[in-house]
């Protein structure tokens, strides 16, 4: 079996793309406690400003800008 080291340094050398992917699999695979009171007011006010946008309430803003 290979060392953090070694996996660390195969890993590092592999493309941008390959890397980014890799860390997005990676912070998956972690397990957080979430407090179901705080997740439900995240997908409430998520909702909500999603229907803002849908309804022409906001105007959303380029991220370029």
């Amino acid at each position: 079996m290979r060392s953090i080291e070694q996996l660390t340094e195969e890993i590092l050398s592999l493309p941008s793309a390959s890397r980014a992917l890799l860390a997005d699999k990676l912070v998956e695979s972690l397990e957080f406690d979430t407090d179901s009171t705080i997740q439900a007011v995240w997908v409430s006010k998520a909702k909500r400003r999603r229907d803002e946008i849908r309804d022409g309430t906001v105007q959303p803003i380029l991220g370029e800008d």
